[in-house]
């Protein structure tokens, strides 16, 4: 039975669902470097960038890997590859379009913007 903290549920008593290669990487995002560098690029990047685009106004708390790292240490770390995303668009948004393969954003016309999406097929 997990413990309780607050009425919540302990996440160290969590099973980690992750295949097992993220959960081969899973530490980098509990080393030291991580943390502080989140910490600054979030005060320097304080806003979603995906809701930016969309006219909207949010707090970013997620520091998304534009390209999945993968466990490459060096693109993990590289500042050029990190965007701030708030948690729902991260969450929802980003981790499907990586299980996808393409994302279902579409433009003013309607049509997909991603180059990848199968309507974009030729």
């Amino acid at each position: 039975m997990p413990r309780h903290s607050a009425g919540l549920f302990a996440f160290q008593d969590m099973p980690d669902l992750r295949s097992p290669e993220a959960q081969a990487y899973r530490h980098l995002y509990h080393s030291t470097a991580w943390r502080k560098g989140r910490k600054v690029f979030l005060a320097q990047h304080p806003l979603c960038v995906r809701c930016e685009a969309q006219g909207r106004v949010t707090a970013a708390n997620v520091v998304n890997h534009i390209t999945p790292h993968k466990g490459d240490i060096t693109l993990f770390f590289t500042w050029s590859n990190w965007e701030a995303t708030c948690k729902p668009c991260h969450d929802r948004d980003i981790q499907s379009e990586e299980r996808r393969g393409y994302s279902k954003q579409v433009g003013a016309d309607g049509w997909p913007t991603d180059e990848k999406h199968p309507a974009n097929a030729t």
